[in-house]
């Protein structure tokens, strides 16, 4: 069966169609500026990559062309949309009502935007591309595969927050983490690379990129996380703040006079690395900007390598344990100061990092630990594509 993959943003649509036989990447592509002038579609397949400008109104017409770019031209790698078996979609926040991946009900889409508010940014554009694949796919099955599934181990000591406890049970605020379907990916393929079973491990997975989270994962499951009721929480991120206390929001607002939502995007889009920085939201750039002498931009990166070690002991001490660390996302993959840092002064957990190791590149899978380390480093490319792929083969199909 071949499985269209597609992760919606209000402006965006990124794709991959999967051949799950193999599961080989056919295609995969990005629309972008969706509903903003200049809009154009990126599309790659049999190596090589196309790109068109056009106009995409609604994730109505990208979806639409997506179709157009694999059945037709140089791009083709289906003759027809028939040959596509169904559709898995990424969803951010899943909050308590949906504890696995499901197959998509018009009552799924309207609970998913019911609960829209605990994932402002995402929630939204993840309705609008599942409406959007209903009105160009008809009636192909459409499942829904939520990064906050696989949080939903957590016991209650690690959601909960200290407020009434009727604010929970009204309002259902909690912790529920996100990045779920990388958190699993590549805390299995970490266990299947070393050869263990993974009930059998403790481990600390990094999945950090522009949005960063740090999750610990006792015997195969999630026991805690570093994102809260939405993704603003856990370590510094590309522009968001990160964990504060309470009151710096509310002081903010007596200073700066904003509230509300207003205060919100200030804190999830003008903060982070960027805030710190104030040279980018990127962290390659602000590397540099800090090898240059930027006092600013070091101290950003400083603050985020300090708060993912934190992150690593607090885990450890939580589980009573740690036999691996996994780096994953952008920056977890390709950042090896990142990883130097965070591993640095750790050898009293077990961790000791082999910085020449550490300097490699090109593998799905890295082992950067010292030789005859008692704690597993390794760096793992996350693949949430594949892993939302196998939830929805499985769904369909029964398997």
């Amino acid at each position: 069966m071949k499985i269209l993959v597609i992760n919606c943003g209000s402006s965006s649509l990124k794709y991959q169609l999967i051949d799950m036989t193999d599961e080989s990447v056919l295609c995969k592509g990005l629309c972008e500026r969706i509903g903003i002038e200049g809009s154009k579609i990126t599309h790659k397949a049999k190596g090589s990559e196309w790109s068109e400008e056009t106009p995409f109104p609604t994730h109505t017409e990208a979806f639409m062309k997506v179709v157009d770019m694999m059945t037709t031209g140089e791009g083709a790698v289906v003759s027809d949309k028939s040959e596509i078996g169904a559709i898995g979609h990424r969803i951010v926040q899943g909050a308590e009502f949906f504890t696995k991946s499901e197959i998509v009900t018009d009552a799924i889409i309207d609970k998913i935007e019911e609960i829209a508010p605990l994932a402002p940014v995402h929630n939204l554009a993840h309705v609008q591309g599942l409406r959007s694949a209903k009105k160009v796919f008809g009636d192909l099955p459409n499942v829904v595969v939520f990064d906050t599934t696989f949080h939903q181990t957590m016991p209650p000591k690690a959601y909960m927050y200290g407020v009434p406890y009727e604010m929970y049970e009204k309002y259902a605020i909690r912790r529920y983490g996100a990045h779920g379907t990388s958190h699993r990916y590549v805390s299995m393929a970490a266990a299947q690379y070393l050869g263990k079973d993974p009930s059998e491990l403790k481990m600390v997975t990094c999945h950090l990129g522009n949005g960063s989270s740090i999750t610990a994962v006792d015997g195969g499951r999630c026991v805690d996380t570093s994102m809260g009721l939405t993704p603003l929480a856990g370590v510094l991120m590309g522009t968001r703040c990160g964990d504060v206390d309470p009151s710096v929001v509310t002081y903010m607002e007596q200073k700066m006079g904003i509230h509300g939502q207003e205060m919100a995007d200030y804190l999830n889009k003008q903060c982070g690395l960027l805030g710190v920085s104030g040279v980018s939201s990127d962290k390659r750039d602000v590397e540099a900007a800090a090898a240059a002498g930027n006092e600013r931009a070091k101290l950003a990166s400083d603050m985020l390598n300090y708060q993912i070690k934190k992150f690593v002991g607090a885990y450890a001490a939580a589980m009573g344990g740690l036999d691996c660390v996994v780096f994953t996302g952008g920056i977890g993959e390709n950042d090896a100061h990142v990883r130097s840092e965070v591993c640095k002064n750790m050898e009293f957990l077990g961790i000791r990092l082999d910085e020449e190791k550490n300097r490699q590149r090109g593998a799905d899978i890295l082992d950067l630990t010292v030789e005859g380390g008692r704690v597993k480093v390794l760096m793992v490319c996350t693949n949430e594509e594949l892993m939302i792929a196998r939830d929805t083969l499985g769904l369909v199909t029964g398997r």
